[in-house]
């Protein structure tokens, strides 16, 4: 019984865990990295045929991202996740796919008037769609059993609609080992959905700490810190540009931007107007209307009782088409606007930050976590100028934090859930973080709680039945190169990789062939070898 890292460790994005167990090749989660200083890797752990299924905490791209990747290259198994998650990655992956087709796109035009090689999309819409096919949905406090010895359930940890941890109980040898999967940890208190779920036992448990280093400073009311932004904004005339993650992100400032309404805290622009200008933030939050009877918290569904909509209100306007995106900018009067994507690493946030950061007036509001090598890190961290659309756009807008608003538990909030295990967990392994963090985080819970902990680096490797690191891991540390977005061949050598592992694993199921196939194909593989040398 085996656990290993592909993603997530010691940075912030990208998560992939790999389990094997009962004779089974299990993934948990298989994200895309985000922002992040290495390439990404170009082999998953094992050849994606081998895979026998995947376990999804949630929808977002950094959990969800590499599947139709993982599809591409062969997988066949099935994928669990809640019926809310099923339905979010739906919307997602197809989004992905169309960014992925989209950049590839751009630089083949780029590619063919300079002469340069052109590039493949990681994956493409018919590559997202086949995975959306095996999905399948598991309701919360439900136990699956995966094959036999080996079960699952799915426990709501707050953090998206839908989101869970993920408890998998495993039986070898008559001995059951429990190990907890958190996903990412959600921020009590939020608007919509339940607050995490404690667990009381489990012999391991990978845990996220992307906040182990700080808790979240909590404004006493988050309606009026937000109408203070948008109040001063529209004073001096400018636009409140929100860059917010289409899932999630975007339905919660609606319900703020409700409340702000609601008690009239933003005067002298009376009905002020909100653009939503994302396609996939709009059909999210039609699945977030869907699933409110079983994932909205007690607040929301006390407000659904009275005929409230807890994310609509007077003077939402939904932006479809690119047409609509670009009228927006013809609108003569002060504005929130909330696009994607939260981190401005893509999407039509970018023409919005294009229009409004060289603009003193306007303000760029972040509300979420961005990650080292996005653009929303850099104006975070005081940049002075972008490269926008191959021009060079100067900052003057206010540049602001809206603290608090999280989906990610605080440190506290994650001393408090890890601290509900009893007894102690044999290991807690620290993931989802920047490695400063991890390591702080990891040492806290050694030094004052006496937890067992243990930070993993990418391709580490632990044997569960011992209870230790193991060398025997695949050597797939990723380069220490940055990529950049769009003009790598990764794709295209990532199949080769996979046709690669395909040929081993059909070469070592060939010693009990016939002579004459034997000799055929070793004959068709010295052939395509000479005529590829160099």
């Amino acid at each position: 019984m085996k656990l290993s890292f592909f993603g997530a460790a010691r940075e912030v994005t990208g998560s992939c865990h790999y389990l094997e167990a009962c004779g089974r090749k299990i993934f948990i989660d298989c994200g895309l990295p985000q922002g992040v200083d290495v390439e990404l890797p170009l082999r998953f752990p094992v050849p994606a045929g081998e895979v026998d299924f995947v376990l999804l905490t949630h929808a977002h791209i950094d959990h969800a991202g590499r599947l139709p990747l993982l599809k591409k290259l062969g997988f066949k198994g099935k994928i669990y996740a809640t019926p809310a998650t099923c339905d979010l990655a739906s919307i997602m992956l197809r989004d992905s796919a169309h960014i992925q087709e989209s950049d590839a796109e751009w630089q083949n035009r780029k590619a063919r008037r300079s002469g340069r090689p052109e590039v493949e999309p990681l994956y493409t819409t018919p590559d997202a769609l086949a995975v959306i096919a095996d999905l399948i949905p598991c309701d919360y406090e439900q136990i699956v059993t995966l094959a036999p010895g080996l079960t699952a359930r799915f426990r709501d940890i707050g953090h998206l609609l839908g989101s869970a941890c993920i408890e998998v109980w495993a039986e070898e040898s008559g001995e059951t080992k429990k190990i907890v999967f958190s996903g990412d940890i959600g921020n009590a208190g939020q608007p919509l959905l339940r607050d995490p779920v404690f667990i009381q036992d489990a012999d391991y448990v990978v845990m996220e700490a992307t906040y182990g280093d700080r808790d979240h400073t909590i404004p006493p009311d988050y309606a009026a810190e937000l109408a203070a932004v948008i109040q001063r904004t529209f004073d001096r005339g400018g636009n409140v540009v929100i860059p917010a993650f289409a899932v999630g992100r975007t339905q919660e400032m609606l319900y703020f931007l409700r409340q702000v309404k609601e008690r009239n805290l933003v005067t002298g622009h009376d009905d002020f107007l909100v653009y939503v200008d994302s396609p996939l933030a709009n059909e999210a939050t039609t699945v977030f209307l869907r699933h409110q009877r079983d994932c909205y918290d007690q607040e929301a569904q006390d407000l659904l009782r009275r005929g409230i909509n807890p994310i609509g209100f007077s003077g939402l306007k939904l932006s479809l088409t690119g047409a609509d995106s670009k009228a927006i900018n013809d609108v003569k009067r002060p504005l929130v606007i909330i696009s994607a994507s939260g981190m401005c690493d893509a999407g039509r946030i970018r023409h919005h930050l294009k229009h409004n950061l060289w603009r003193k007036e306007s303000t760029i509001a972040f509300t979420g976590y961005q990650a080292h090598g996005t653009v929303g890190r850099a104006l975070l961290e005081g940049a002075g100028e972008l490269r926008l659309f191959g021009e060079t756009v100067y900052v003057k807008a206010e540049i602001v934090r809206l603290s608090g608003i999280s989906g990610h538990a605080g440190r506290n909030q994650l001393l408090e859930w890890v601290k509900a295990f009893s007894p102690t967990p044999k290991r807690v392994f620290i993931v989802h973080g920047e490695t400063a963090v991890c390591d702080a985080f990891a040492a806290h819970l050694q030094a004052e709680y006496g937890i067992p902990t243990a930070v993993p680096e990418y391709s580490g490797v632990w044997d569960l039945a011992a209870n230790r690191e193991t060398d025997a891991g695949v050597p797939l540390r990723p380069s220490a190169k940055k990529p950049v977005r769009g003009k790598t061949r990764a794709p295209a050598y990532i199949r080769l990789l996979a046709i690669q592992q395909r040929l081993s694993s059909l070469i070592g199921d060939a010693s009990g062939w016939a002579n004459r196939d034997l000799n055929k194909l070793t004959d068709q593989i010295a052939s395509l070898c000479a005529k590829w040398e160099r």
